[in-house]
C-alpha cells in the first residue's frame, strides 16, 4: 500500500500541474471517480522527487505541456494561448483535425495566423475525444465573422462537436487538404501569399518544423513526394502566381528532380539539414528578407517536440506564434540532446556582462510527458536556456 505521504505528494504534483496549465475545472486526484481526460501524470519516481509538480511541470526556463498524447497537448496549448477567462481571452474559432492525419495537422497550423488566429485541436473520425470536448467547453469560441460565424473549422475527416457552429474543409488526402486550407485563407484575406513552404509528404519528421512557421507567418505548407508533385500541390502553388517556394528538407526527403519541377512554378530555395534534428535547426537559423525565423542569437521562445509524436508539431504551433515567438526544434530521443542541437543551444545561450536584469532570455516549451521528454533532459535544456555571465577579455572577475 502506498504510504499516505507519497499519495499526498503525487496528488499535489498532479493538481499543481493542472492548475498551471490553466485547464479549468479539471481534477487530478489519484483514484478519483471524476478524473479528467486532460491531466498531467507523473511516474512514481518523478512524483517522489517532485514538490508541487516541479521540476517536471516547469523549471525557471522551461514549461512542459505534459500530455500523454498530442490530443491532450493540443488541448493544453489552446488554453495556454487562450486562457478564456473573459470574452477577450477566448478564441474566435478553433481548427479541429483528425489525430491520425499528421499532414492535416501541419497544414492546419497556418490557421493560427491572422486573421483567424485559430489554435489547433485534435479529434477523431467518429467521435470527439474527451480531452478536446472538455477544452472546447472551456474555450467557448466566439465565432468568426470571416467564416460566417463558425466556431469550429473542421479539417478533413473529423467528427463535429455538438453544440457549436462548425464548417468544414475537405480533401481526399493531406495534399488536397493543404490546398483546400490555403483556398479558404486566400478567400478570407483576398490574396494569396508571396511565399509558400513545401515539405515532405512522406517523412513526417522533416515536415514538422513547417507548422510553427505557418502559424506565425501565414505562409501555407504544401506537400510533395520525394520524386513527384501531386496535382493538388501544383494547383495550390499556381494559385500564388509564381511565389518564392521554400523547400524544407534535404534531397533524401525531396529530390533535386522535384526542385527542378517546382522552378517552373516559382523561385525555389532549399532549407535543409541531413537529418530531422539538423533540418529543424537549419530552419530556425534561416532568414531571407522577411522570411524565416533568423534565430541566431538569444532572446527567443523555443518549442521542443519529439520526432516520434508528429502531431505535437501542429499542437504546439500556437506557442511559437504567440507569447515568446519562436521556432520548433526536434528531439530524436526522450533522454538526450543530439550533439548538433546542444551546439545550437550553446550558440544562442543568453549572456550578460554587468547585470542579468538588463539581459535577454530564452524560454523553452516542451511538448509531451516523460515518454517524449524526460525530466533529466528537461533539466539539461533548462541549463542551456539560462543566462550566463560573459567575461570580458583580459578580465579575471
Amino acid at each position: 500500500m502506498t504510504p499516505p505521504r507519497t499519495r499526498s505528494r503525487t496528488f499535489l504534483a498532479l493538481a499543481a500541474a493542472l492548475s498551471a496549465l490553466g485547464l479549468a475545472g479539471i481534477g487530478a486526484g489519484c483514484g478519483s471517480s471524476n478524473r479528467s481526460a486532460v491531466e498531467v501524470r507523473l511516474n512514481k519516481e518523478t512524483a517522489r522527487q517532485s514538490v508541487l509538480g516541479f521540476p517536471a511541470l516547469a523549471t525557471k526556463n522551461t514549461t512542459r505541456v505534459g500530455g500523454k498524447d498530442p490530443v491532450a497537448d493540443a488541448a493544453a496549448v489552446a488554453t495556454a494561448v487562450y486562457p478564456s477567462r473573459s470574452t477577450s481571452t477566448r478564441p474566435q474559432i478553433v481548427s479541429l483535425v483528425n489525430k491520425d492525419d499528421w499532414q492535416a495537422g501541419i497544414a492546419a497550423a497556418v490557421l493560427m495566423s491572422p486573421p483567424l488566429r485559430a489554435p489547433l485541436l485534435l479529434g477523431a473520425r467518429d467521435s470527439v475525444p474527451d480531452a478536446t470536448s472538455e477544452v472546447l467547453d472551456t474555450l467557448k469560441p466566439r465565432g468568426s465573422t470571416d467564416v460566417k460565424g463558425a466556431q469550429v473549422l473542421r479539417v478533413g475527416d473529423v467528427a463535429a462537436p455538438s453544440g457549436l457552429r462548425s464548417t468544414s474543409v475537405s480533401g481526399h488526402d493531406g495534399f488536397a487538404l493543404a490546398d483546400s486550407i490555403d483556398l479558404v485563407l486566400a478567400e478570407i484575406t483576398g490574396q494569396p501569399t508571396p511565399n509558400v513552404v513545401v515539405a515532405s509528404g512522406d517523412d513526417q519528421a522533416f515536415a514538422m518544423p513547417a507548422a510553427g512557421w505557418a502559424a506565425k507567418s501565414g505562409d501555407p505548407v504544401f506537400f510533395v513526394h520525394k520524386d513527384s508533385i501531386p496535382p493538388a500541390t501544383e494547383r495550390a502553388i499556381k494559385r500564388h502566381q509564381r511565389p518564392t517556394i521554400y523547400v524544407l528538407g534535404p534531397p533524401a526527403a525531396i529530390s533535386d528532380a522535384v526542385l527542378a519541377k517546382l522552378r517552373k512554378l516559382g523561385d525555389v530555395k532549399r532549407i535543409a539539414g541531413p537529418n530531422p534534428v539538423e533540418n529543424a535547426i537549419a530552419f530556425a537559423r534561416y532568414t531571407d528578407g522577411d522570411f524565416g525565423w533568423g534565430v541566431r542569437d538569444p532572446g527567443h521562445g523555443l518549442v521542443f517536440a519529439n520526432t516520434g509524436r508528429p502531431q505535437d508539431a501542429g499542437a504546439g504551433a500556437a506557442l511559437g506564434a504567440s507569447g515568446k515567438y519562436g521556432p520548433l526544434l526536434l528531439l530524436d530521443s526522450s533522454t538526450r540532446l543530439a550533439p548538433a542541437l546542444e551546439s545550437y543551444l550553446l550558440d544562442i545561450e543568453p549572456g550578460y556582462r554587468f547585470d542579468p536584469v538588463r539581459g535577454v532570455y530564452n524560454h523553452a516549451w516542451l511538448m509531451g510527458d516523460e515518454s517524449a521528454i524526460s525530466v533529466d533532459l528537461q533539466a539539461r535544456i533548462d541549463q542551456l536556456m539560462e543566462i550566463v555571465r560573459v567575461k570580458q577579455q583580459g578580465s579575471s572577475g
